[in-house]
């Protein structure tokens, strides 16, 4: 098996510096492509709405980022990005232009979240979840699709979640931007089918990420009552498997549908949770 089938290529990853983000830029590394990751710093100017839950990483995490994907053998590019902010997305993608002449792969990672149900739901939250979670996808598609299909190769792979077909009475916001992104998969799928271009989402159950932790502790402590470390392992047990995702399943999944093998994979929600529905 040819262990760096990726070589050659170039990928983008949103939410790089972190998480399933960080996992599948090291994952396409491993494979032997170059990497350009981008993440929303803690110490960033952009704003924050009060409610909204994400995890920030800081510069020292992006340059470890980096530094790990170049450890693999490749070039990498790490800088701060928005994807609420399509000037913030078009210096990111010609950033990773210049280094590496061309985008072959783009993997969106980056999220938030709000623990809030419909009624009373604060018009910023809803919008803000929606900005970040669907429309910098789509953004960041719109930016890259036309050199992949001029190039007739590409991969494009958005993280959804099982959340995307399990309603959750207080994450409506995060249910329905999901939902969106598989919708924008298939679509996106099919305008890229004839110009061999793919576009496939991955859904996780609960990963132990940050991210993860940092939402699960929120659920606990505001809505249950409960220390956030008791509740995770009370999830942990209530998996069918008796654990969370690993970021690195995620990544390796990322990576696999880079595959020229997995060519005819498109247009498809991939689920990742241990036999979890949630």
């Amino acid at each position: 098996m040819n262990y760096r089938y990726l070589e050659g290529r170039a990928a983008m990853v949103t939410g790089g510096a972190s998480g399933m983000g960080r996992a599948m830029a090291l994952a396409f590394a491993a494979a032997g492509a170059d990497v350009a990751i981008g993440s929303l710093l803690v110490n960033s100017g952009a704003a924050t709405t009060e409610g909204e839950l994400v995890h920030r990483p800081d510069m020292e995490a992006l340059e470890a980022a980096r530094a790990a994907i170049e450890g693999q053998g490749v070039r990498a590019v790490a800088m701060e990005l928005d994807v609420s902010d399509p000037a913030s997305i078009k210096r990111f993608h010609e950033a990773a232009s210049a280094a590496f002449g061309k985008v072959d792969i783009l993997a969106n990672a980056a999220g938030i979240t709000v623990e809030h149900g419909v009624i009373g739901h604060p018009e910023e939250l809803w919008l803000k979840v929606f900005d970040v979670n669907i429309h910098g996808v789509f953004r960041m598609t719109r930016e890259v699709l036309p050199g992949m299909v001029e190039r007739r190769w590409g991969r494009i792979i958005n993280i959804a979640s099982t959340a995307a077909s399990v309603g959750a009475a207080t994450s409506a916001a995060y249910c329905a931007s999901k939902a969106a992104v598989t919708g924008l998969t298939r679509a996106v799928a099919q305008e890229g089918a004839g110009s061999f271009v793919t576009c496939n989402s991955i859904s996780p159950g609960w990963v132990e990420t940050d991210f993860g932790r940092g939402w699960l502790g929120n659920i606990a402590e505001k809505q249950l009552g409960k220390a956030g470390a008791a509740y995770i392992e009370e999830q942990k047990a209530a998996n069918p498997q008796k654990r969370m995702i690993q970021p690195e399943e995620v990544g390796a999944l990322a990576a696999f549908l880079c595959r020229d093998e997995a060519l005819g994979i498109t247009g498809q929600d991939l689920t990742v949770s241990a036999g979890a529905l949630w």
